[in-house]
């Protein structure tokens, strides 16, 4: 297997500080290590990456848009493990969602009134686009309290997509508001079946309790490699906060390069 990773933007020849753990796991696995420049894979410049005669690639690196995914896999000359058609598909909400609709908040997406339309225009909600929430910016750009009320829930649209700037992916997506409790867990997923639960790269300090994952099983699209967000509604029941590739998916550091590296491999 060969492992991609971002190289650092000030010395070339080694990994990005955030990957050089994976990278140096990667190695001691028996595993090539190559390095790519994501700045350049980001605006749509990929260079041809050399391969070990037929080795598959697995990118693990900074988010990229599906556009610059596929970039990428031209690149590679067809090597990446996951193709440009499963990056988009686990990357993007409306490629993931109808698989697991049942165990996920209600969502709609197009043009803001669209959405805000086809969720009946009442009751609370949060905001995204296809790729990403901004629920660091919980209260003025992801959560409206009740999309009646046209002024507020259009106000969280214009500094959303004010903060998203030339990143906003796709169209808005608006989901139901569920109350959730305790720190979500990151479960990570191999052809359809769950390899590793880890703790949220947010609350990397705040381990999961035990999963039962087995509710997923058979619904959580059969992709090289995807990671699912987990939390805990009020009412006990766990629900799905988010699918995304694994290739993109931050690694808590409570979890060591050597486990995920096993998972990749």
């Amino acid at each position: 297997m060969m492992l991609l990773v971002p190289r650092d933007v000030l010395n070339p020849r080694r990994a990005d500080e955030h990957f050089a753990e994976e990278a140096a796991a990667a190695r001691a696995a028996g595993h090539t290590v190559t390095l790519v420049d994501h700045d350049a894979l980001a605006a749509g410049h990929a260079k041809t990456v050399d391969f070990q005669e037929d080795e598959p690639a697995v990118y693990r690196g900074w988010m990229l848009t599906s556009e610059a995914y596929a970039g990428l896999a031209e690149a590679c000359g067809g090597r990446l493990r996951t193709s440009p058609e499963q990056y988009r598909q686990g990357h993007e909400l409306p490629g993931w969602y109808e698989a697991l609709a049942p165990f996920t908040p209600e969502s709609a997406w197009g043009d803001f009134d669209q959405a805000r339309a086809a969720l009946g225009n009442s009751g609370p909600a949060v905001l995204r686009d296809y790729t990403k929430s901004m629920k660091h910016y919980w209260h003025e750009a992801a959560y409206i309290p009740d999309l009646a009320d046209a002024e507020k829930a259009h106000a969280v649209a214009r500094r959303f997509r004010e903060l998203r700037g030339d990143d906003f992916t796709g169209g808005f997506v608006l989901r139901r508001f569920e109350e959730f409790t305790g720190a979500e867990a990151r479960t990570w997923w191999v052809g359809g079946e769950c390899r590793l639960i880890t703790a949220h790269p947010d609350t990397a300090d705040q381990l999961p309790p035990d999963i039962d994952v087995s509710f997923l099983k058979g619904a959580v699209p059969a992709l090289p490699f995807v990671t699912v967000d987990l939390a805990l509604r009020t009412d006990g029941r766990w629900r799905v906060v988010e699918l995304g590739d694994g290739q993109v998916s931050d690694r808590p550091r409570s979890t060591s390069a050597a486990e995920l590296i096993d998972v990749i491999r």
